[in-house]
């Protein structure tokens, strides 16, 4: 090499490309700090902009993967994914871009393609703890619990201070029931950092689990002081304060929590707004949230539009109840009627709950039960898609054990929401929900996502062939007094508001020597009421609290009460069917959501609209003339029992052949290529 070219090579070797911004020059490694700096001030696309500049210049791994993690913490994860991929295909053993990838994979719900991701960075830097945890959390949304616990096990022994990783091990433990284990994981993250709102927040799962609800609820006000912005920890606080009847501060939680749901905030997941005065259009807001949230719709569907060629419309009904549990007791017949000359009928059961006698029942009232407890949500929307389901009914929606990732999955041309959750799920992927005219009527056709399928009478369906106990109890059995009148709620403690509340106290007191019967959900609450009522002027001895018994018994204790007060904003569902099928008159309140319209619906179909109120006023002032005018609850107790027979609520058959119906009009049109729409059937014959 001659002096010149030595001099080139030289020139060359010192070369610093220079990025212009503003009227100055920097260089690569100057403004790669800057845009740094810029993310972290909050100023996240200059960061970008500044990359973008850099990457103009010249090829750099590490600039990819930084440009692409800020894109991550934007949420603009194809974008992200797009950086990390050119950071590797310039740099393979970049372990970070990797590892950064597998985690914007795992944001994308695209687990197994995560574990891959996670799998090459280990690969490249075994001892690298953050990998083993995030890793083991993708395998925990898989729900491969126990290949993720050894994964957060060897991120510990790699690094034993990771206070996050026991917050997650914590969550691991959860689902695997382990308990125990579950607290002292939690409790070791929590001494690490004392401030770890998640690690508080699951900890308050985990004693939920456990029905210390006290407990919970310390933990869960202790998260939120930690970290008001901790999703959905508002609306823990606000259901567990309900569950224990602990109304003190509940207001402020509630405004909190409303506002952040209108802010478009994940303050809340959508049940706990079922017991609260929120209107259907708030409903939808929070419900669309946590969809986007939680469980956006797949950007690949599993069915892509085939038209199947089945003999008969194939219906999968998908639960974690499918055991004694109230949807069981309501739709059992109904499995059992539906007309399989027209149907196949199969059981997607995902539940944990031991085997018992509604278990035996529902195996053999389906076509095929299939138990897919424990399967992922991919396998087991794979599983209904290569089975080709025609119509999926989810009938969990957003309450406890909810699988709702399958449907995202979108696993059948027509999916149902029905009867599990008294509300819409904001979701796209939902095509329609079942209703009556009273839990959705038209004008409220706006608050829900899905379309409606109207049914006559009522959207419930009721299991005809439900025994009752021929035992006859007495009321000394059961704390009553053997004269005076009593008023009854078998509802949820955490159903019950202080506005239900004050009526039913006003009424004890205008209605001398009655009593007030209510169903024990926990001790806590219990004390809590009692404390309630000798705030408002009423003795211990007026409350009486019910314990669980077997159904067909507490069906029976019915007999022994007058008059059944519902709850409002969010009435009684299955324990309205029980008390109008045992016999027992009920009152309530039309209010303005779904879950506040549904006593007032079966009331209607059993033909007894004169029992629903318009108004508080109302609601108290219909209870007060039925409790003082023995003639006229007389009259009532008679038309129950007569309509009981005759109306459409109990007539199991009807109700089969009219949401068959429905069935075959949704499957008509997603057969025919159209999008669907709002259904109406006509009292079936």
């Amino acid at each position: 090499m001659n002096r010149k070219q030595r001099r080139i090579a030289q020139a060359q070797a010192n070369y610093k490309p220079m990025v212009e911004l503003g009227d100055k020059s920097y260089t690569i490694e100057e403004a790669c700090a800057m845009a740094i700096q810029a993310h972290n001030i909050k100023q996240s696309q200059v960061a970008v902009d500044i990359f973008n500049l850099v990457l103009a210049k010249v090829p750099h791994a590490e600039a990819h993967n930084n440009r692409a993690l800020i894109l991550q913490a934007m949420k603009r994860y194809d974008e992200a994914l797009a950086g990390y991929d050119k950071a590797i295909a310039l740099k393979p053993d970049l372990v970070e871009a990797h590892n950064n990838r597998a985690i914007t994979l795992k944001e994308l719900k695209r687990y197994d393609e995560a574990l891959v991701s996670f799998g090459k960075a280990i690969a490249l830097k075994p001892d690298l703890a953050q990998a083993h945890n995030n890793r083991a959390n993708a395998l925990l949304e898989l729900k491969r619990y126990d290949e993720a616990l050894a994964g957060y096990d060897k991120a510990l022994a790699l690094k034993p201070d990771l206070a996050a990783t026991y917050q997650n091990r914590g969550n691991a433990l959860l689902e695997l029931k382990r308990y125990d284990e579950a607290l002292a994981s939690l409790d070791r993250g929590i001494a690490l950092k004392p401030d770890l709102a998640e690690a508080y927040q699951t900890k308050g799962n985990v004693l939920r689990a456990l029905r210390s609800y006290d407990e919970a609820l310390g933990c869960y006000e202790k998260a939120a002081a930690a970290d008001p912005n901790l999703p959905y920890i508002l609306g823990d606080v606000l259901y567990t304060k309900s569950y224990l009847c602990n109304w003190q501060g509940l207001d402020a939680v509630f405004n909190r929590l409303i506002a952040g749901v209108d802010a478009g905030k994940t303050v809340s997941k959508p049940f706990p707004l079922v017991t609260t005065p929120v209107s259907a259009l708030q409903q939808r807001k929070c419900a669309e949230i946590c969809i986007r949230d939680k469980y956006p719709a797949a950007p690949s569907p599993l069915w892509k539009g085939e038209r199947y060629t089945h003999d008969k419309i194939r219906i999968g009904y998908f639960s974690a109840d499918f055991h004694n549990h109230a949807t069981s007791y309501l739709m059992a017949k109904l499995f059992e009627l539906h007309d399989r000359s027209r149907f196949e009928v199969i059981g997607f059961s995902f539940g944990t709950s031991p085997p018992d006698d509604m278990r035996a029942r529902l195996e053999k009232a389906f076509d095929r039960f299939i138990d897919v407890s424990a399967e992922s949500d991919g396998q087991i929307a794979t599983l209904a898609r290569n089975m080709e389901i025609d119509i999926a009914v989810d009938l969990k929606g957003f309450t406890k054990d909810l699988r709702t990732g399958i449907f995202a999955l979108r696993p059948a041309p027509v999916q149902v929401n029905y009867l599990g959750y008294p509300g819409t799920m904001g979701a796209s992927y939902i095509d329609y929900i079942i209703a009556d005219h009273v839990v959705v009527p038209e004008e409220h056709k706006q608050y829900y996502t899905e379309k409606v399928a109207y049914l006559p009478g009522s959207y419930q369906v009721n299991d005809s062939s439900r025994k009752i106990s021929d035992k006859i109890f007495t009321r000394r059995e059961f704390g009553l007094p053997e004269e005076g009148f009593v008023f009854c709620c078998f509802n949820d403690n955490y159903k019950i508001t202080p506005a239900a509340f004050d009526i039913w106290m006003r009424l004890l007191h205008k209605v001398p020597g009655s009593v007030l019967w209510l169903f024990a959900s926990n001790p806590t609450a219990l004390k809590n009421l009692y404390a309630e009522a000798r705030l408002r002027g009423i003795g211990e001895e007026r409350i009486v609290f019910a314990s669980r018994m077997e159904l067909l018994d507490h069906l029976a204790r019915h007999r022994l009460a007058d008059l059944f007060l519902d709850t409002f904003p969010c009435n009684a569902h299955t324990t309205a069917s029980d008390a109008l099928w045992a016999g027992l008159p009920m009152v309530t309140y039309l209010d303005q959501a779904f879950a506040g319209r549904v006593a007032a619906g079966l009331l209607n179909a059993v033909v007894l609209p004169e029992l629903v109120a318009r108004s508080h006023a109302e609601y108290e002032s219909l209870a007060l003339e039925l409790a003082t005018h023995p003639e006229k609850l007389s009259a009532i107790k008679a038309k129950l029992v007569q309509n009981r027979e005759t109306t459409p609520l109990f007539n199991t058959e009807l109700f089969a052949k009219n949401i068959e119906a429905a069935y075959i009009k949704m499957w008509e049109k997603a057969r025919a290529g159209a999008a669907p729409d709002h259904i109406y059937v006509d009292v079936a014959s």
